[in-house]
């Protein structure tokens, strides 16, 4: 029977092979990231567009108070 190494790995529970992974994956960019990308990309989007619609209800808000200021 052989000893283990240190405390925290006692001796028949190993972790067997790691799993190969490609230089994408090792850089932490795997597919996982791609789809959190991509769903940081639709939340962006749809922050902008909820940002241009106020925008543009405050212009013509704006424009609606001006006509009735002029008046």
């Amino acid at each position: 029977m052989t000893d283990s190494k240190n405390i925290n790995n006692p001796v028949g529970q190993g972790g067997g092979q790691r799993k190969k992974l490609s230089r994408a994956e090792r850089q932490n960019n795997g597919p996982h990231r791609n789809r959190d990308r991509q769903s940081a990309a639709a939340q962006k989007a749809e922050l902008v567009r909820k940002m241009r619609e106020k925008a543009r209800a405050a212009e013509t808000a704006g424009q609606a108070s001006d006509d009735t200021a002029q008046s």
